[in-house]
């Protein structure tokens, strides 16, 4: 059984829940603080010993390439002025290889992760969404990593969500088989509530194994004509087993306006830099907001 050394983050999207601040500028380098939100995913995927990263891109793209390459002229500038702190923070991740593949037209999670098929080979790997923010404190992919070490099967990100927002999200049905984990029998994908077969929604960090590929290259589009990957993962299915990991930690979807700002002020205030005074301004804001209710 290979290791797990490579991770895919999609990045095609065009980010229209964004706009109009994705206009010209991708999502996934929207701040979370002072890092891009895709920052986030590569940092958690280097903390499980991943060093290969493959990007999947699109049209107006180009700052992603940007920020993960080297800046000489800002290092320089940097190295000039004594700011060796911020130096080794924009350089923190220049030991890491990174990949970029043009996904052309976004057709769906499952083409992007095929258009991945010749970086990754005959390899286990990672995929994480980047608009999934997942708390750093936490250790979600590190313990998916580990089950696919144990089980030799691929692993999906599991969440509970309450029935009335699961039209918004992949499902599984599935055995329990141990803490927290699932065999998984079926996917169904945005189910209507009253149709769901549980309550568990998948969410975006996958171990995968390369016979996704496979199927992938045999599917036809579905939904909204994308090539979804819960589509392939019910393939799988028929030929090995795949497995469920339910999340309990933090998770913060970021790719929705109202997630995105939780994720902000959560983050700030776990800022060194920024969290005292952050937390008294969020405090001194509640009470003004208290006092004009009860003036009303």
């Amino acid at each position: 059984m290979s290791m797990v050394k490579k991770a895919l983050l999609p990045a095609a999207g065009l980010g229209t829940r964004f706009l109009p601040a994705t206009k010209a500028s991708p999502k996934e380098m929207l701040p979370i603080v002072d890092k891009p939100m895709i920052q986030y995913a590569v940092e958690e995927a280097e903390a499980c010993g991943i060093n290969e990263f493959i990007i999947i891109t699109g049209r107006h793209k180009r700052t992603l390439e940007d920020h993960f390459d080297t800046v000489y002229e800002l290092e320089e500038n940097l190295k000039q002025k004594g700011k060796k702190q911020l130096l080794e923070e924009i350089n923190r991740l220049s030991h890491l290889n990174f990949a970029y593949v043009r996904q052309g037209r976004p057709l769906g999670l499952g083409h992007a992760i095929l258009r991945a098929k010749p970086f990754v080979k005959d390899e286990p790997f990672a995929v994480l969404l980047s608009d999934d923010v997942i708390d750093p404190d936490d250790n979600l992919l590190q313990d998916m990593i580990k089950l696919y070490e144990e089980l030799d099967c691929p692993v999906v990100a599991l969440e509970e969500v309450p029935r009335e927002e699961i039209h918004r999200y992949g499902v599984i049905q599935g055995e329990a088989d141990g803490d927290g984990v699932y065999r998984i029998t079926d996917f169904v994908e945005k189910p209507e509530p009253e149709q769901a077969p549980s309550n568990l929604a998948i969410i975006g960090r996958y171990i995968l194994t390369p016979d996704i590929f496979r199927i992938l290259e045999r599917m036809r589009p579905g939904r909204g004509g994308e090539y979804q990957l819960t589509d392939a993962l019910k393939g799988l299915l028929k030929k090995r087993s795949v497995y469920g990991y339910v999340f309990r930690g933090r998770r913060y979807d970021a790719g929705d306006k109202f997630g995105f700002l939780k994720a902000t002020v959560s983050f700030a205030l776990k800022s060194p830099i920024v969290a005292d005074r952050f937390r008294d301004y969020i405090i001194s804001v509640a009470r003004e907001l208290q006092n004009r209710n009860k003036g009303k």
